[in-house]
């Protein structure tokens, strides 16, 4: 559609009390006044800043737009069909579950929680937890949280910057201080709580043990190179790729078959977009551009630099990525 064009949004920013006060090197300013443990980039909620559209909501726009702001490969038509964030962990985030599509339309939610996590940032002994140790089953889980010892029943790993993390949903996980995530998900805020170290938050024993799987192919994600760009997962839900510009480029779609949105996120320096037609568009570190299904090609021009993420939908099925917990 005409009226549609590369959309800088305006980032949510999500109280947790497991976040902190200090969001750099992502973001300078400070917002609010309690912890902040997330900031949204694509939430349904997040707003225009740019151009005609300016104020108005991701999620109204899908529902407008449809197949030519989302694409024809989107699992839930009308609805955006991916959420990205930045996680800010300064404390132990809880033990925690999503349920997989089927489970979740069990309840009257249109897909699941699927996710992956890209590490940023992690300084020396950051860990997550991913799945249950070997041999755990439900009710043993069960009573670990019974006898406050959940935490002991988990894969704690080790996590490194520039590692990837695919989290299948239905798997056991929990993420522990000092790193900071991009994270690519399913559109779904369906998170069952199994263990929260005492914190008064509510817990969701019943709903996330019926969710939870014994095992599952969650683990680490060896990326794949080529030339500048590396895609750094490609998943049943998701391809997320890593690219580094130091010139402009021009990004061409392909010509046939279906189409998708593709989510620009600024990693270091900062870039202009620019599509045939349109105003250019300004983004930079910790900022989200969508393009459009519609839109064919579009030129990048790194100001000096520029590392991006370029989140998208895979066009053709994709298998789930092989793992390691190591």
């Amino acid at each position: 559609m005409a009226d549609l064009y590369p959309l800088l949004l305006i980032p949510e920013f999500d109280e947790r009390p497991w976040g902190t006060r200090d969001l750099a090197p992502i973001y300078s300013k400070v917002v609010g006044k309690n912890p902040i443990g997330e900031s949204w980039l694509t939430g349904e909620e997040c707003r225009v800043a740019n151009g005609p559209l300016s104020g108005q909501k991701l999620r109204d726009l899908a529902a407008k737009y449809g197949a030519d702001l989302i694409g024809e490969a989107a699992q839930v038509p009308n609805r955006f069909p991916l959420l990205i964030k930045f996680l800010f962990p300064r404390d132990k985030l809880s033990v925690q579950v999503h349920p997989d599509d089927a489970a979740a339309r069990e309840i009257g939610q249109p897909c699941g929680k699927t996710e992956c996590w890209y590490v940023y940032k992690a300084m020396p002994g950051a860990q997550i937890a991913l799945g249950l140790k070997d041999g755990v089953t439900r009710d043993q889980l069960r009573r670990g949280i019974e006898e406050k010892r959940a935490e002991d029943l988990v894969n704690w790993i080790d996590i490194h910057t520039g590692e990837m993390i695919y989290v299948e949903a239905g798997t056991v996980h929990a993420i522990g201080p000092g790193s900071i995530l991009v994270e690519t998900q399913q559109t779904s805020d369906t998170t069952y709580r199994l263990y929260d170290y005492g914190r008064p938050r509510e817990l969701h024993i019943e709903n996330g043990l019926k969710v939870t799987k014994e095992h599952t192919r969650a683990g680490k994600v060896a990326p794949m190179q080529d030339g500048d760009i590396t895609r750094v997962i490609a998943a049943p839900n998701f391809i997320v790729e890593k690219i580094s510009l130091r010139e402009p480029q021009h990004f061409v779609s392909p010509s046939d078959g279906k189409r998708t949105v593709r989510i620009l996120v600024g990693l270091e320096g900062g870039g202009v977009v620019q599509s045939p037609g349109s105003q250019p568009v300004t983004f930079t570190k910790g900022e989200a551009v969508v393009i459009p299904a519609a839109i064919t090609e579009f030129e990048l021009r790194p100001q000096w630099t520029l590392d991006f993420m370029r989140m998208s939908l895979p066009l053709t099925d994709v298998p789930v990525p092989e793992t390691t917990l190591v």
